[in-house]
């Protein structure tokens, strides 16, 4: 996050109005809701924990007990079911 000047980025008359509230401080202004990327899109974690979850499914399906997948993912019990509840929702 960078830092702007506001006579560089904002028309005069916002930035007087602007200066009403609020002068020689600084202020966020957050993107819109609909520009914001979700958790994880932009790093790829969010895919990369879909594939595990998948794969986790798919070794459930092939016979693996749940303990063995605590083990082999280091996840709970829990966290196990419910991978597994979710994605054969899906």
């Amino acid at each position: 996050m960078g830092y702007k000047n506001g006579r560089d980025v904002l028309p005069e008359e916002l930035l007087k109005e602007i200066q009403k509230y609020v002068q020689g401080e600084l202020i966020y202004v957050p993107k819109k809701e609909s520009s914001r990327a979700g958790w994880g899109e932009n790093n790829g974690t969010r895919k990369l924990i879909r594939m595990r979850n998948q794969e986790i499914y798919r070794l459930y399906l092939k016979g693996l007990r749940i303990r063995d997948l605590v083990d082999r993912y280091h996840l709970s019990e829990d966290s196990i079911r419910k991978i597994i509840s979710n994605t054969r929702q899906k």
